[in-house]
């Protein structure tokens, strides 16, 4: 009877690792889309903005050439599609799949916007990548805005370069942009909220933590760049002010250690109403 037990309990633990092992495969090379949504009175009624952002790919691939990736952003129908850094890892050496992935998505929609994050900063290919990337029609927000008309609504987009390196300057950023107007910043990093108290922004974009990349039930994130150990801002909506809030995305990809857990990959959808 004690070697049956004992041969019981070796099966389940056998099948609880396996779940465990089959979740982590799961969660980190099957991407979810994550749909949020904000208002504001500076949007008129019965008009909305909806963007992709894409944070955090790192380099990695969904399906044969990104065709998983690429046909997920179409069925979305964006009016503007945002990169809010680390589109290539510290250790990438080749940016074929990325700027694939950038002339798939320029070829339905033209309106596409990058932020530095700290890998390119990290990386030997970031000019080679910020030129290509400029040659395919994205628009690199290094510390300046641009103003969009969508649907009769003004719109200014703001992007800083990686705050987590120091890269940035908000007052070149911000130099020509007018506070009547929603405004949404692009900062790879969140910690651009602990960094500057007065931000003229009413919306804020960010990656760079990855969700925390691994949680667990109960105690959540153990560790998130920039943030430490038991972070408390890592992924989501986090409300900074009456009329402003900063939205986390957990991102595509993975750094240092391929696993993500309880922490599925995602690009995230945001719609934006009155």
């Amino acid at each position: 009877m004690k070697r049956l037990s004992r041969k019981k309990s070796l099966v389940l633990i056998t099948l609880f690792i396996l779940a465990i092992l089959v979740d982590i495969y799961y969660e980190t090379n099957v991407f979810k889309v994550s749909k949020v949504h904000f208002k504001s009175n500076k949007i008129t009624n019965d008009s909305s903005i909806k963007l992709v952002q894409i944070s955090d790919l790192h380099a990695k691939v969904f399906g044969d050439n990104n065709q998983k990736l690429i046909q997920t952003i179409k069925n979305q129908q964006p009016d503007i599609v945002v990169i809010t850094g680390d589109i290539i890892d510290r250790k990438t050496n080749s940016l074929q799949d990325v700027f694939h992935l950038i002339e798939e998505i320029i070829a339905f929609q033209q309106q596409v916007y990058f932020v530095s994050g700290n890998h390119e900063w990290g990386n030997n290919l970031r000019n080679e990548l910020l030129l290509g990337l400029e040659q395919r029609g994205v628009q690199i927000l290094n510390n300046n805005s641009v103003e969009i008309m969508i649907k009769e609504i003004n719109l200014n987009l703001v992007g800083i370069d990686d705050v987590s390196t120091n890269h940035e300057d908000m007052k070149k950023a911000f130099t020509n942009v007018k506070n009547l107007e929603y405004t949404v910043l692009l900062s790879h990093s969140p910690a651009v909220t602990d960094k500057y108290r007065d931000i003229d922004a009413d919306l804020i974009l960010s990656g760079h933590t990855h969700g925390g990349q691994v949680r667990f039930p109960l105690i959540g994130p153990i560790i998130a760049p920039d943030e430490g150990v038991f972070p408390k801002k890592t992924k989501g909506v986090y409300q900074l002010k009456e009329n402003q809030s900063l939205y986390i995305d957990s991102g595509l990809g993975t750094s240092l250690v391929p696993v993500r857990f309880l922490n599925q990959s995602q690009l995230s959808v945001i719609e934006i109403t009155n």
